[in-house]
């Protein structure tokens, strides 16, 4: 017969531990300092196992069934719960091991290496540490594009466009370093190319012209922007103008002939 959540509550230590089953395999088990454990016991290759899901209460009744359910669907194709578990949790401590600021002083490291100016080396660590005061402790997995853009938002903030940008290339070369290396699998600065504040917003129009050269006429206007060719605006001013042609003598001329 299927438990509730008042018999499990109520179930009271003894002397030795002791199993009270649910069904398909899932039992708590009682000890004797008054713990109470989920497991379910399996068969896998002919050999009984058992299958340890969590400690109850943190573990409800509903959350234990709905494990051994997973558990019971890893099995259907042949996988292990319990190894499957423990790959899971080695992945976990894996991936909080690699953070942000351990895969960056890898990177600098690299630079070292490489032969890298002492200049780029200082600017790399420099971009690091901004990188590293917001989510240099987070598993690198875990970084999004948005919590970059909050950090790249206070370095424009205080007018410094172009250091945002390059904060921006920076950590998107550490992101490239980690999915190199197995450790990441996508680079988040890349959705945000377009996000930032541009260096120059209004660029001033390019005026080549000798100093005193005076304002831009009519003609000189068509070539704002281009450089100054003082042989190409010499030709222009001194070109004669072309003759209109007088079209009315070769027309009485043309009436004399019919």
């Amino acid at each position: 017969m299927p438990l509730s959540d008042i018999q499990v509550r109520n179930l009271k230590p003894r002397e030795k531990a002791y199993k009270v089953f649910d069904f398909e395999g899932l039992f708590v088990l009682v000890k004797p300092n008054g713990s109470k454990l989920w497991q379910m016991k399996y068969r896998l290759y002919g050999k009984e196992r058992l299958f340890s899901i969590g400690v109850y209460p943190d573990v409800t009744l509903a959350q234990a069934r709905k494990a051994k359910e997973e558990a019971r669907a890893k099995l259907a194709t042949e996988i292990d719960p319990s190894e499957a578990k423990q790959t899971e949790k080695r992945m976990k401590r894996e991936e909080a091991g690699q953070t942000f600021e351990k895969i960056g002083a890898e990177f600098l490291a690299k630079q070292r290496k490489e032969g890298k100016t002492k200049a780029t080396l200082d600017k790399t660590e420099y971009h690091l540490k901004l990188a590293n005061r917001d989510f240099g402790r987070r598993p690198i997995t875990e970084i999004t594009a948005p919590m970059i853009l909050k950090t790249l938002r206070k370095v424009e903030a205080k007018g410094t466009y172009e250091t945002a940008h390059r904060l921006r290339a920076r950590i998107g070369s550490v992101f490239r370093y980690a999915v190199a290396s197995g450790v990441a699998e996508i680079d988040p600065t890349y959705a945000l190319r377009d996000a930032l504040i541009p260096t120059d917003p209004h660029p001033p129009r390019r005026d080549n012209r000798p100093q005193g050269a005076g304002p831009l006429d009519a003609r000189d206007r068509r070539f704002r922007g281009a450089s100054y060719d003082p042989h190409r605006a010499q030709t222009a001013g001194n070109a004669r103008p072309t003759p209109r042609r007088d079209t009315s003598r070769q027309m009485g001329r043309d009436r004399l002939c019919q």
